[in-house]
């Protein structure tokens, strides 16, 4: 497997998102609870990986709140579910 690159959260905003190839949403959906309350509560970061149309990227960062169709992450930073590929803490 290829080794995913590690972006600063600070970096998010320079690339497009893209879809993911298949929806991880419903599936991830516990995984972004745990790292919302892990963040909210504990302020441990999770791991975030992410498509872009560059490929994936992962940054490290404190999940402030999910949404439906959405995570959001310090600065105002919002990311789209559908482009998710895994969370991890």
């Amino acid at each position: 497997m290829t080794a995913v690159e590690l972006i600063p959260k600070e970096e998010i905003p320079k690339y497009r998102l893209a879809k993911a190839s298949a929806d991880h949403s419903v599936e991830l959906r516990p995984k972004l609870q745990g790292a919302q309350r892990l963040g909210n509560e504990f302020k441990a970061k999770a791991t975030i990986t992410f498509q872009t149309i560059d490929g994936p990227k992962r940054v490290e960062t404190t999940v402030w709140t999910v949404t439906d169709d959405a995570l959001q992450i310090k600065n105002g930073v919002v990311l789209p579910l559908g482009s998710l590929l895994d969370v991890d803490y």
